[in-house]
């Protein structure tokens, strides 16, 4: 049979069209929380709150979907920020000692569902300045910037130096006044002569403007000293002769007394009198939590109230024996103390409060805090000070994120019922406050449709957020852990009322009270959630976990008091030769807790031995739910309570998968051992060449014109995998499809499953009232009693043994087949059962379409060969065009070990685009990627943030908002394609469509910009300063060997690789169909 080989022959002019109008690369707005804060600013009349991190970024919050992303061009840590109130400007210090002036200015006019959007707002830098050090080795440290203070005025900027000199900028321009600085010399001969004693002041730790007297100056040094000093007549007013080391100060309102905070953990009332220029002693001193030494109070606030007693916030000052490892901040007013007990440390925190001067009185309302790991909001106004839920910035990571699910147009009734489900879950913990940080304006369009995305993580518990917009809002949390007993089981133990965290603990001193949801500690690891599955249309969800347990849980809307069926599946059947040296699994409560609203566990199925769930598919249509460990993989009929398959799918030289993740009895004197059979292996089938003879040589002609008939030249030649590899026998993926698999003219329910050897098995299943119509939630009796039944209908091998990664079936019209549901209650488009279907099967080497029932290969692509990466992540998504309303596409989206992502026509597998999407180096954003169904995707590119990305021109997520100034609002010049990208990358926005180059433009630091095409080959993001030794995830899903051993290329193989890119460049890509 003659093989013939098509190739594209230039580009098609319209087609080239048509991809530009559905493709369009954009990484457009970053969920969760901000990868290690460093600073914290907020303008009370914009009502925006800043957060600066150690890497260089700058993140402008408002109401939520107002959010402004700006970095700096060195990487540097910001250290400070400061508002010039109203204006929407904003000065940052970074740990480099340079000043930064940012901007909000006016972007182009942005075009948002055919809608034009006027008045959109970007971050960015304007101006920087560093203070210049006198020549000498000392100059750097004595002008080395500690402490910023903005005037009111907004055109002064006072500069406090470790030197303890200040400095003073003009503003906006950041020019130098030479003549009203002020040397530390200047201050030291004011000094009485017996406060001098030789020593030097220290450098500056605090600077604050007087409340009712512009111009005068609070300044604090390091050893205790305190100067009021006049800016108009350039001379000291008052002394405070502190003897203890000074961390902070505050001004009373009214300015006739100020609150200095020192390191024994005390805090001084200073009073200010116009008679007396020395102060020897403090109005008082207080050690709050004495009288054992106690650490530094780091800052301290200060704020009047209409009652009478002011409100007192101040952070540390724990006692250093006892509690010196808590992070904490008290709060006091009157009788009332509150020690809000944090889980990570406290950055910076600030009052929300009354700042306009005919005010008399602060009134503070909340008070925010921002912490290493997330930020906490406290209303003031409500008793018992209890905590505020965040509508964004929450912490993602608050237990280690283990996968993560998407669902897309979630019906309003089930939206509903779980925003419910999750207010039954606060309770009457919920403040009745107003969110405080509610500046700007969003001007995005509401979302057609509500998104829904679900995180599991470490400790059990599967977390629904609402991922319709910017703002990444949580909705419900799930708990799994109170099915099982674990080490810490807070149902068997009495409830103590003291437990409340709204209880205030009289009995206990100081008066912690746990505040904030960051909890890294997990019970038992175990309990780790590994899969998930959703069906919206029948409201069931399958969660599955580390030791081995799947629990199928139906949505309910009251409470429930009642046993969970218990099942359990042997995957091994009994072969012999195998013992599980891992975890033990999980004990199930013989009498789980009652479970509140929300989801509800119906059904557990534990897997033995409990290894790690690696693949979960769910049909609620069926009432079926399928899983796959290490060892194989089984089919459970989760209506009738009974196990249908176990299959295992072990090689007897398995020995790895039966010691579990968990397990602390791996040899590495085997895997050594391994090694280096292999390496050996290798060096002697090298070696071990045929002798040349002409019959020998007649074999060689031959295997060379087969490959030059098969393999094109630009393919990379790719080994076939060993079956002796270890852990070859677990199962990636899981599928059920409607589709003909015993012959062309019946088709019915089938099971496929793919495994690590490239095995690929197919099942004929016998569902009962398939054929006859749709599958009741409840059959009837004779129906229930009739059982699903399995019957192996193919096995394929796939030639190299690559892992199988993705399985999906095509319908007749090479459309994906519907969801459950879908087809049976006309929510969508009837698949085509008249034509002959195909099964897409992704390996890691390559996508191949076979037909079906005959299992004969149609199309494929040799990933690994033409591109040298491997894949890791397949989805099949439909992308919309702008150009046209009812014409759309259904695309397989394909990510590579290498980060970028690949676009290809379904069936024909046909190379559309490839975008530059994730650093390489990043194996746990790869690992943790998940693709939406509308052409949009999010990975973790940090442990707390998601970023999220589209690859459709016409569903793209991003945040377009406007701020009301106080000053003529500037525009910008021709916006460019990059976006600022808060872990340290820029974010490329869009990719071209292949075939066609542009110069690339010059890029601005700007979080919002209008996106021209760019060349897909420019597309490389910047490194960033997460490097993978940086980014450190405890459990991200799917990191195999195979990622690792990528990262880990050896110098020699990376110019290999580099050597075979550089020749292959100019070619055009062939596609062999066999």
């Amino acid at each position: 049979m003659m093989k013939f080989r098509f190739r594209r022959q230039g580009t098609d002019p319209q087609r080239e069209k048509i991809k530009q109008e559905l493709f369009a690369f954009n990484k457009t707005v970053e969920h969760g929380f901000p990868h290690q804060p460093s600073a914290l600013a907020f303008d009370p009349k914009l009502e925006l709150m800043a957060i600066g991190t150690k890497s260089g970024a700058i993140k402008v919050y408002g109401s939520p979907g107002v959010e402004f992303t700006g970095l700096h061009s060195d990487t540097t840590a910001v250290t400070q920020i400061h508002f010039l109130p109203g204006q929407g400007r904003l000065l940052s210090l970074l740990d480099d000692n340079t000043i930064h002036l940012w901007e909000l200015v006016g972007g182009a006019p942005r075009e948002v569902g055919g809608v034009k959007k006027e008045g959109v707002i970007i971050l960015q830098e304007v101006d920087s300045y560093s203070l210049p050090g006198r020549p000498g080795i000392e100059s750097c440290s004595a002008t080395r910037v500690t402490v910023l203070l903005l005037l009111r005025s907004c055109d002064l900027l006072c500069i406090g130096t470790e030197g303890g000199g200040v400095y003073f900028l003009e503003l906006p321009c950041l020019s130098l006044k030479d003549n009203l600085t002020l040397p530390q010399d200047q201050v030291t001969q004011s000094l009485p002569d017996d406060y001098r004693c030789g020593k030097s002041l220290g450098p500056v730790e605090s600077l604050q403007e007087h409340p009712q007297q512009p111009g005068k100056i609070l300044i604090g040094y390091s050893r205790g000293l305190v100067v009021l000093w006049d800016l108009s007549t350039r001379h000291t007013e008052q002394l405070f002769l502190g003897k203890q080391q000074l961390e902070s100060l505050v001004w009373e309102r009214s300015g006739n007394l100020f609150v200095s905070s020192h390191n024994d953990g005390g805090y001084s009332v200073w009073p200010v009198t116009n008679g007396n220029t020395c102060h020897q002693q403090p109005a008082s001193s207080t050690v709050p939590y004495g009288p054992f030494p106690c650490k530094a109070i780091n800052k301290i606030l200060w704020r009047t109230t209409q009652t009478g007693s002011p409100v007192l916030l101040y952070s540390g000052g724990m006692p250093r024996a006892s509690y010196g490892d808590r992070h904490c901040l008290t709060i006091q007013r009157d009788k009332e103390h509150v020690t809000l007990d944090f889980t990570s440390r406290v950055i910076d925190f600030f009052t929300v409060h009354n700042v306009e001067q005919e005010k008399e009185f602060d009134d503070p309302s909340a008070v925010v805090v921002l912490l290493e790991e997330e930020l906490v909001v406290i209303d003031l106004l409500t008793p018992g000070w209890p905590s505020l839920p965040t509508p964004y910035l929450a912490p993602l990571h608050s237990s280690a994120i283990t996968c993560s699910f998407h669902v897309s147009s979630v019906s309003p009734k089930l939206w509903e019922r779980l925003v419910n489900a999750g207010r039954a879950q606060q309770g009457r913990q919920q403040a009745h406050g107003s969110w405080p940080i509610c500046g700007g304006k969003n001007l995005a369009p509401p979302p057609k449709q509500q998104e829904l995305l679900l995180t599991g993580h470490e400790d059990g518990t599967v977390r629904f957020w609402d991922a319709s917009g910017v703002a990444l809002t949580p909705l419900y949390k799930l708990s799994t852990a109170n099915v099982f007993h674990t080490d810490c089981d807070p149902c068997d133990e009495p409830h103590d009322p003291s437990d409340d965290p709204d209880m205030q603990q009289e009995e206990e001193w100081p008066p912690f009270r746990k505040v904030g949801c960051f909890d890294p500690y997990s019970d038992d690891p175990r309990l780790g959630i590994q899969k998930i599955s959703l069906c919206k249309y029948s409201n069931k969800l399958l969660v599955a976990g580390t030791a081995g347990q799947v629990i199928v849980l139906g949505l309910s809307d009251e409470r429930s008091e009642h046993t969970v069926d218990v099942s359990v599946v042997d995957l091994l059947q009994d072969r012999e030769g195998f013992t599980w040296k891992g975890h033990d699994r999980l004990e199930p409560r013989l009498k789980p807790p009652p479970f509140p609203p929300g989801f509800q566990p119906q059904v557990l199925v534990q897997c033995m031995p409990p290894a790690s769930v690696t693949a979960v598919a769910l049909h609620a249509e069926w009432n079926l739910i399928s899983f796959g460990t290490s060892h194989g993989f089984g089919l459970f009929d989760y209506h009738r309570r009974n196990a249908v398959l176990a299959r295992c799918t072990l090689h007897p030289n398995d020995s790895l998968a039966m010691e579990g993740p968990l397990s602390r009895v791996k040899s590495l004197k085997k895997s050594l051992r391994q090694s280096f059979r292999r390496i050996r292996k290798s060096r002697v089938s090298g070696k071990k060449r045929p002798i040349a003879t002409p019959t020998s040589k007649v074999q060689e002609a031959n295997a060379a014109l087969a490959e030059q008939e098969d393999v094109a030249p630009i393919q990379r030649r790719i080994e076939p995998r060993s079956a002796d590899d270890s852990l070859s026998g677990v199962v990636r993926c899981l599928c059920f499809a409607d589709t003909f698999l015993r012959d062309g003219t019946h088709h019915g329910a089938t099971l496929w499953a793919g495994t690590n050897s490239g095995s690929v098995y197919a099942y004929a299943l016998e569902v009962p009232g398939v054929g006859s119509g749709r599958v009741c939630e409840r059959g009837g009796a004779g129906e229930s009693s009739v059982c699903v039944e399995a019957v192996l209908g193919k096995e394929i091998q796939l030639m190299h043994r690559a892992p199988v990664v993705s399985i999906s079936v095509l319908d007749g019209r090479g459309k994906p087949l519907p969801d459950p549901y879908e087809a049976s209650q006309d929510l969508s488009i009837a698949p085509d059962m008249t034509n002959a279907h195909s099964v897409l099967i992704a390996s890691e080497e390559q996508l191949k379409v076979f037909s079906l029932p005959k299992v004969s290969a149609k199309t494929k692509f040799k990933l690994t060969a033409h591109e040298g990466c491997r894949v890791r992540k397949v989805a099949l998504v439909v992308f919309g065009s702008t150009a046209q309303e009812d014409y759309s596409e259904h695309t397989l989206v394909c990510l590579t070990n290498l980060g970028d992502m690949h676009l290809f026509t379904i069936p024909g597998l046909r190379p559309q685009v490839r975008h530059d999407c994730i650093r390489k180096e990043d194996i746990s954003g790869i690992a943790s990627c998940v693709f939406t169904k509308n052409g949009q995707g999010f990975y973790l590119v940090s442990p707390s943030e998601y970023e999220r990305f589209s690859l459709s021109a016409k569903v793209v997520t991003e945040a377009l908002c406007s701020v009301q100034l106080d000053r003529p609002l500037e525009h910008t010049p021709a916006s460019d394609g990059s976006m600022t990208q808060a872990n340290g990358t820029h974010k490329n926005q869009m990719g071209q469509a292949e075939g066609q180059t542009e110069e690339p433009p010059i890029a601005l630091s700007s979080p919002l910009m209008d996106p021209p095409l760019s060349s897909p080959l420019m597309d490389t993001p910047l490194d960033s300063p997460l490097s993978c030794a940086d980014l450190t995830l405890d459990s991200t899903g799917e990191i195999t060997v195979e990622d690792v051993r990528d990262f880990l290329t050896t110098v020699d193989e990376a110019e290999n690789n580099l050597k075979n890119i550089k020749e292959e460049e100019g070619r055009s890509t062939g596609i062999l169909i066999n």
